[in-house]
This record gives C-alpha cells, sequence and structure tokens, in this order.
C-alpha cells in the first residue's frame, strides 16, 4: 500500500447541455455534483477555481447551451490504495492484466495518479482500456495499444462478440444451481447521491447468467457470465434475486441502492472478479481466451 502523495492537480472540463441552461452557475455545479456542498462550491468559486469560457466565474452567471465549465481542481492527496498489477498477456496490439481490488481502473472521484491507467501508461503510455471494472472488483482489463485495435474491438463488444465471465460471492444460500437474470438497469433517484444506477422499470435490457459452483456457511459462490455490460450489473443483478454480494455497500435485496449507506459506493470489499475475457484478436483473428486466477476468497474449495 502506498502513502498518500500529493498529486498536480486536474481541470474538469464539461460542456454545457440544455438542462443547464439557463441556470446559475452555483447553482449547477451545487445540484449536478453532489459529492460537495453548495458552501463548498462557493468556496472553490471564491478562490477562482471556476471558469466559464476563459473568465473566473463568481457563481451568478447564468449558463447557455454550449459553453464550457472548467472547474481546476488543485492538487491533492490521493488515498492510498494496491499500486500493483500482473501482466497475463502482451503483443502489438493489446495488453491484458489483472488488477488488485481497491485499484481504480481510471480517474473518477479522488483519484488520479492512484489508477490502474496511470500505473499501466508509465510503461505503455499508447495504453487505453477497452473496458473498466469498478474499484472493489478485482481481475482482467484488457486495453488496445494501436487505434485499429481499439476501434476493431470496441466493436465486438457493443455487438456482444466479447464474453465475460466473473466470480461473485453473494450473501445467503440458493435453492438453485442456476439463474438467468433478466432484470433492466438504469437510473434511480438517491436521497444522499443525487442519482445511482440499480433495477428500475424503465432500464435498458439486462442479461446475465448465474451459475453455482459452491454453497458455504451463509454464503454463494457464483460464476457469472453477462451479456450486456451495464454500470454495476452483476452487483445489481445479484441483488435483484435476493442475494447482494457480500460487504456491498450500495445495492441490497431487490437490487435497489440502500437508503442509509454502511459506507460509500467506491468503497472497496465486496468480493468480485472478472475472471475470463473471450474474444476475437482484433489483428490474426485468432480466437483468444485469456484468464485472471481469481483471489483465494473466491476459490473453490480444492482449487
Amino acid at each position: 500500500m502506498s502513502l498518500p502523495i500529493l498529486n498536480d492537480g486536474h481541470a474538469y472540463a464539461e460542456h454545457i447541455g440544455p438542462r443547464g441552461a439557463g441556470v446559475g452557475v452555483l447553482a449547477y455545479l451545487a445540484g449536478r455534483y453532489r459529492h460537495s456542498t453548495p458552501e463548498e462550491w462557493q468556496g472553490r468559486l471564491e478562490r477562482g477555481e471556476v471558469v466559464l469560457d476563459g473568465v473566473t466565474a463568481g457563481g451568478p452567471e447564468v449558463l447557455r447551451t454550449g459553453q464550457t465549465l472548467i472547474w481546476n481542481r488543485p492538487p491533492w492527496p490521493e488515498d492510498a490504495v494496491p499500486l500493483h498489477f500482473e501482466v497475463l498477456y502482451e503483443d502489438a496490439e493489446l495488453l491484458a492484466v489483472s488488477k488488485p481490488s481497491g485499484l481504480p481502473t481510471v480517474p473518477a472521484g479522488g483519484f488520479l495518479k492512484h489508477t490502474l491507467l496511470a500505473l499501466v501508461r508509465k510503461t505503455w503510455p499508447e495504453a487505453s482500456p477497452l473496458h473498466r471494472l469498478g474499484r472493489g472488483t478485482s481481475g482482467l482489463v484488457l486495453f488496445s495499444r494501436t487505434a485499429q485495435a481499439g476501434a476493431a474491438l470496441s466493436r465486438d463488444w457493443r455487438e456482444g462478440r466479447v464474453h465475460k465471465t466473473y466470480r461473485a460471492l453473494a450473501q445467503g444460500v440458493v435453492g438453485q444451481d442456476e439463474y438467468t437474470i433478466t432484470t433492466p438497469i438504469g437510473p434511480v433517484p438517491h436521497p444522499r447521491l443525487g442519482e445511482v444506477y440499480a433495477a428500475s422499470p424503465d432500464g435498458k435490457p439486462s442479461r446475465s447468467t448465474a451459475r453455482v459452483l459452491e454453497r458455504r456457511d451463509a454464503q454463494t459462490l457464483f460464476e457469472v457470465c453477462i451479456d450486456t455490460g451495464r454500470p454495476h450489473q452483476i452487483r445489481i443483478h445479484l441483488a435483484s434475486i435476493g442475494r447482494p454480494l457480500v460487504g456491498d455497500p450500495l445495492y441490497g435485496a431487490g437490487g435497489l441502492p440502500l437508503v442509509h449507506l454502511p459506507g460509500l459506493p467506491g468503497d472497496g470489499g465486496y468480493p468480485l472478479h472478472a475472471q475470463r475475457l473471450g474474444f476475437v484478436h482484433p489483428v490474426s483473428g485468432q480466437a483468444m481466451t485469456l484468464e485472471a486466477q481469481p483471489p483465494g476468497e473466491l476459490k473453490r474449495a480444492g482449487e
């Protein structure tokens, strides 16, 4: 584990869409980014950290569609996380690595340098992740090293030709040996977080197949194959059948978010592992299967 270090800061830029038009800068920031209070956003405005179309904003400015709003976040200390990964496969077009639980895949929230992307780019500066794993999820992440490989595999991903298999440890012991879960997933309101992805009748179609690998005392070890790639799909789908992941700080039975959170959504600790990817190599055309060995708690007895 690393000690917290001060990074170089970051400029968060966005283009204002129709939903932001007519709203004051302070009201927009406080309403859209609820990780901070209105008072905290006012302090940032007073310190000159927020710029609207190249001009320092004070807060009352009324936004228009197409404007560029930038928060120049000063350097901050990042939390300690595991700063290591294992290389599983490498060629001129692709790189596959296994990341530990607790390491964010890409910059987000309080993480900029303490991410898998930053670590990988120290050796492979051209690498771009083709998918993301949640901070608490361990396992296989595939990177492209060329634009050609990235475009081809991104197309295969969208069209369902990449096969993804996970391991997950869920609460409780189930009766069936296999579940096909098709609960739609979409954004729902949350009193503390504003909006989160969860089970929703208005969400997008989603499909997972969960097969029991092992029943334990008050727990079930699943192998889960996902045919779609919705945010937090496995966590939501297993929760939707009454089996949330062990230690999940966000999702409860039914696939809905917990109102009183035992932790923050990005906290690690839930046992979920991206074990296997099956795909066709974008240049050679070879069928490939890559695998990352699961951590101890996600192994079956005797593995």
